[in-house]
């Protein structure tokens, strides 16, 4: 299963802004300007929050797994002069703040939230902490089970981020009040204040620019906090299961599929494998519209779904342990939650059989029927 929460608030703090609030923009940026000797100009850090009240209830009712892993995705949006191999990092924010409603090309500028210099605001002017023009708090480290820092690298090249966060996350779930959830800061490493010059912020090599689309985007790439479990079962009662040669020649439909899902709806969708040219049999049932005489159950957990943006072919779910198809006494199924596709857009369901084992005789199949829906407000 895979289940995707939109973020609350987001903003980027930039270190020659002062008190500027920069919360509506619509790109995030971690930058590192630099002078032509080398000396560090500014750079800049995301902060980022996602509400976790759905998620904490689920977790607490059994409904997403105590192992579930969560995942920070921010989408490219240009970055530009990533020359270099580097890495970036998220940590928990250590204290609340206050979004605002400024823009970097703001004029005048405003500052009625965060920036660099304060938490709230200019009005409010409340630190981050006792060191002046800090660029926020965070905590680092790790606290018993659970690790208090995320990570991702990247390989002189732009890419989007898909960090496990899982950590963090936990720590907010399980660590009550010890650990408040006020979002993920995402940087280069750097102390508070950016005072270190052995750290990536603070040193003298060119790093570039990352920029990702903020919840303000008018694209389909906010960034999302993406929940991953294995949430398959599997019952067959007295079906059949396809055999090899079966395998070889066979086709994959959904029934009962509609064109249309409504946007924050739970769905079971029904998935029949079946040979390509079955047996000519005499019935008064309509065999292809029922499924139930033909369907045969796909193989035990090497069965998988992947869902796709129609228009762009972005992968929204891909094949992995998240995406595994279950089946019962009446045949295969998944179950999807539609919150985290966005609305009023297109979406195709493809599927990726394996069977067999070891490398030898294990084959691996891919099936796209352009089984396509619309999400609905």
């Amino acid at each position: 299963m895979h289940y995707f929460e939109f973020p609350t608030k987001d903003t980027t703090l930039y270190e020659d802004s002062g008190s500027q609030n920069t919360s509506l923009d619509e790109i995030l940026e971690v930058r590192k300007d630099m002078n032509s000797d080398g000396s560090v100009v500014e750079v800049s850090r995301i902060l980022i929050k996602f509400d976790l009240t759905y998620i904490s209830e689920s977790v607490e009712s059994g409904l997403i797994p105590s192992n579930a892993s969560y995942y920070l995705n921010l989408y490219d949006a240009n970055s530009t002069g990533l020359n270099t191999s580097q890495t970036l990092y998220a940590y928990p924010i250590s204290q609340s703040w206050n979004e605002g409603s400024g823009k970097r090309d703001s004029n005048p500028v405003i500052e009625d939230g965060c920036s660099w210099k304060w938490k709230d605001s200019n009005t409010g002017k409340t630190q981050w902490n006792e060191v002046s023009q800090s660029g926020g708090t965070w905590y680092s480290g790790s606290d018993g089970q659970y690790t208090n820092e995320a990570s991702q690298s990247f390989t002189n090249e732009a890419s989007d981020v898909r960090m496990d966060v899982s950590g963090i996350v936990n720590n907010w779930i399980y660590s009550g009040s010890s650990y408040a959830n006020e979002g993920f800061m995402v940087k280069r490493s750097g102390s508070i204040g950016n005072s270190d010059t052995n750290l990536d912020e603070g040193n003298t090599t060119q790093l570039g620019n990352f920029s990702f689309f903020s919840r303000e985007t008018h694209t389909i790439y906010p960034p999302k906090l993406e929940v991953v479990w294995d949430d398959s079962k599997w019952n067959t009662g007295s079906l059949s299961p396809l055999t090899s040669a079966n395998l070889e020649d066979m086709t994959v439909y959904m029934r009962g599929f509609r064109e249309k899902y409504k946007e924050n709806s739970k769905v079971k969708f029904r998935v029949v494998g079946r040979e390509m040219f079955p047996e000519r049999s005499y019935s008064s049932t309509n065999l292809y519209e029922t499924g139930y005489t033909t369907a045969k159950y796909l193989p035990s957990g090497s069965s998988y779904y992947q869902i796709k943006d129609a228009y762009t072919e972005d992968i929204v779910v891909p094949f992995g342990s998240g995406s595994v198809v279950s089946c019962d006494s009446t045949g295969n199924y998944f179950n999807f939650w539609m919150k985290g596709l966005q609305a009023e857009r297109f979406y195709r369901i493809e599927y990726k059989i394996v069977s067999g084992s070891g490398t030898v005789d294990e084959t691996i199949q891919f099936f796209d029927e352009k089984h396509s829906f619309k999400v609905v407000r």
